[in-house]
């Protein structure tokens, strides 16, 4: 995949270069959860501070690893699920830096057919657009700077409206990215907002970071490194993950670690421990 050293302080929305807007500031300073997930991963888009935080948090609990290749293999796993059941169009939102086996690259390799739209709000993911837009068309992938705290705007852009309007199912992926919405932009609201835009027989796929299996020592340790990164962290127990589901229609097996949702490969001691609770659940 292409490096940050390529593609230099390009800006690309929607599949096109924009002249009138300004050249993204990586500011490489400063850590970026999107670069560190990206490090922990096994990425090569980060910095020297993207990594020196990330090993912070692994000298604090190597879980994070595991949880974050967990959380990447659980999407992969979702897509090519729904793809298989028919879903043919893919919203979503908070993708992160792209990286082999993207939504579009699994759902496509499925569905030939299929359309995906990447929304993200940081211009970091941005610049990498072109690269993950390579081989494809506008109509079948986009990337799209929205913030998900603004799902009134999400759900207003034109590539969002196409799927919406189309009268298909959609799947809504939300994935490993609501834990960097705090309380005060009422996180269950903006999901609420978003799912109920929805046709009928669309699907939610969520995951969510947790400190549920961390021990109270070390609780506060990890997210106290993201306080100097661009982002914060808010995680969240069982219970609260099941609230973003109200209303739906939990797929087999419910919400479970990342790992344990249908797992193609045998289950490992650590799945059940892992810190992120995942899910797909159906709009009836």
């Amino acid at each position: 995949m292409t490096g940050f050293q390529e593609i230099g302080r390009e800006w690309l929305v929607g599949g096109e270069e924009d002249e009138a807007r300004p050249p993204a500031d990586l500011r490489p300073e400063i850590p970026h959860p999107a670069r560190m997930y990206d490090y922990y991963i096994g990425g090569k888009d980060n910095f020297p501070a993207d990594r020196e935080a990330a090993e912070r948090v692994l000298s604090i609990s190597p879980m994070v690893r595991i949880s974050a290749l967990a959380n990447r293999a659980f999407l992969g796993r979702a897509v090519r699920h729904l793809a298989g059941q028919g879903i043919r169009q893919f919203v979503d939102i908070g993708t992160g830096i792209p990286s082999a086996g993207n939504t579009h690259e699994v759902a496509q390799r499925v569905r030939p057919d299929a359309r995906v739209v990447y929304l993200d709000n940081d211009p970091i993911v941005l610049v990498h657009g072109r690269a993950l837009l390579s081989g494809t068309t506008p109509e079948s992938t986009s990337v799209v700077q929205a913030d998900l705290r603004d799902p009134a705007a999400i759900l207003a852009t034109p590539e969002v409206r196409r799927a919406l309007d189309s009268g298909e199912p959609v799947a809504l992926l939300l994935v490993a990215v609501l834990h960097f919405i705090d309380e005060q932009d009422d996180p269950y609201g903006i999901v609420r907002t978003l799912v109920d835009a929805l046709p009928s027989g669309s699907r939610l796929v969520l995951s969510h970071g947790t400190l549920d299996f961390t021990p109270t020592t070390e609780a506060g340790r990890g997210p106290a490194v993201y306080r100097s990164a661009s982002a914060q962290l808010t995680m969240r127990s069982r219970e609260q993950v099941l609230r973003f589901f109200d209303g739906l229609d939990l797929a087999a097996p419910g919400l479970v670690t990342a790992p344990l949702w249908r797992p193609d490969t045998p289950e490992q001691p650590t799945d059940s421990q892992v810190g992120i609770w995942a899910a797909v659940a159906e709009k009836a």
